[in-house]
C-alpha cells in the first residue's frame, strides 16, 4: 500500500530534492522499538572520546558502520561474523519510532499521502495472488505491511517535536487574534488526556514536557480520494504549502518522453502502476466513477463489499481484506481529520 511518503528535502546543493518512500520502511516491524539505524551513525576517534558514536547527517553517511546481510542472515565482513540487520545493537531516540536521527527527519518538509484500507488493501491482495504475482513478484499478502500504524505514529512524533503543525495546509489557520484555527484547537482537546495508544503515556513532547514551539511546516496529509476528486484543487494548495509554484500542466503527462521517462521509474515495480503508466493526466472523477469509487466514510464492510470480494478473491480472500481493512480504519480515519482541503 502507499501509505507514504515524505516529501521534500530542503536546500540540499542549493535544491530541493523530492523523495516518495513508504514510511513503514523507516520503522521497524511489527511495533517492535526502534534504534538508530548504524549507516546513520559514525564513531567519534580521539583522546577523550572513549569511542561514542554521534549521529551524522543525510548527506554524509557513516563510513565506520558496520555493514550486514539485508536478508537476516548473518555473515563475514572482513573475517568478522556479524549479527542480522535487526535489531541494531544502537541507542534509541526518545519517542523517535524510526530508524532515522530526528537531526535527519528534521530536514524534510513532510507530506503524508493516505488512501482508505477498504481501497488500498484490496488492490495489493490483488497484486500477490494470479495471475499479477508473476508480474509483481510479490506471492504474499502481508497485513502487517499494511502500513497505517506507522504512518501515524511518525506523524504524531512529527507533531511532538514541533517539526510539523500546528497550522494545517489549505486552512485557514489562524483567527484575526492570531490564535490556532478551531478545529486544530479542537483536536488537541481532544486527545490533551488521551493516553498515547503505543506506549499508555500522555500526548506529551519526548522530555516530558509540553510540545516544544511549532515550526513553519504546514501539516500536510493528502487523501487518495481527496486527489481524485479534486486534482487542480489539491495540487494547488499543495504547491501553496510547500513553496512551489503551480501550473496546470503538472497534471498532465502526455508526450512520448513523459511516458518513456514514468515507465523508466516504475520498471522496478511492474504490475503495480499500470493505471498510472498508461495515463496521461490526473482530471477529476467523473459521476459514473464516484459510483465505482464511494468517497473514504467511517462504516465498517458492508455486506455489498463483501460479496464484491468473495466473487473477486474467494472467501478466505475476502476475509483477509476484511480484517485487514477492520484493523487499519482506526489509523486512516485519524489521519483524514488532518487531510488538506483544495
Amino acid at each position: 500500500m502507499y501509505f507514504i511518503l515524505y516529501g521534500l528535502l530542503t536546500h540540499y546543493q542549493g535544491k530541493r530534492l523530492f523523495i516518495k518512500d513508504i514510511t513503514h520502511y523507516l520503522v521497524p516491524p511489527n511495533g517492535k522499538p526502534a534504534s538508530i539505524a548504524p549507516s546513520l551513525l559514525t564513531t567519534k576517534k580521539g583522546v577523550g572520546t572513549e569511542g561514542s558514536s554521534v549521529l551524522t547527517t543525510a548527506a554524509s553517511p557513516s563510513s565506520d558502520a558496520t555493514a550486514v546481510e539485508t536478508n537476516g542472515s548473518a555473515k563475514e565482513v572482513n573475517g568478522t561474523a556479524t549479527k542480522p540487520p535487526y535489531p541494531y545493537a544502537t541507542a534509541a531516540e526518545p519517542g523517535n519510532p524510526t530508524v532515522i536521527p530526528t537531526e535527519i527527519l528534521k530536514q524534510f518538509h513532510f507530506t503524508f499521502l493516505i488512501r482508505h484500507p477498504r481501497s488500498s488493501i484490496p488492490s495489493y491482495y490483488r497484486c500477490t495472488i494470479p495471475p499479477l504475482d508473476e508480474v509483481t513478484g510479490f506471492y504474499d499478502f502481508m497485513p502487517s505491511e499494511a502500513g497505517y500504524d506507522e504512518v501515524r505514529r511518525v506523524f504524531d512524533y512529527l507533531r511532538s517535536i514541533g517539526h510539523i503543525g500546528p497550522d494545517m495546509a489549505g486552512q485557514a489557520n489562524t483567527n484575526s487574534n492570531g490564535d490556532t484555527n478551531d478545529a486544530e484547537r479542537e483536536r488537541e482537546r481532544e486527545h490533551e488526556h488521551e493516553p498515547d495508544k503505543h506506549n499508555g503515556t500522555p500526548n506529551t513532547a519526548t522530555n516530558g514536557t509540553t510540545n516544544p514551539a511549532p515550526s513553519n511546516i504546514e501539516i500536510c496529509v493528502i487523501d487518495a480520494d481527496d486527489l481524485l476528486a479534486n486534482p487542480a484543487g489539491i495540487i494547488s494548495a499543495y504547491c501553496q504549502t510547500t513553496g512551489l509554484t503551480y501550473n496546470a500542466s503538472m497534471l498532465k503527462w502526455d508526450t512520448p518522453t513523459d511516458h518513456a521517462h514514468a515507465k523508466a521509474a516504475f520498471e522496478k515495480w511492474k504490475g503495480f502502476h499500470e493505471d498510472a503508466i498508461e495515463s496521461c493526466e490526473l482530471k477529476a472523477r467523473t459521476h459514473e466513477n464516484k459510483k465505482k469509487h464511494p468517497p473514504s466514510s467511517t462504516h465498517s464492510t458492508t455486506e455489498a463489499e463483501m460479496s464484491e470480494w468473495k466473487a473477486k478473491f474467494g472467501n478466505e480472500g475476502a476475509r483477509i481484506i476484511a480484517e485487514s481493512v477492520e484493523r487499519n480504519l482506526e489509523d486512516y480515519l485519524y489521519l483524514k481529520g488532518f487531510a488538506l482541503q483544495g
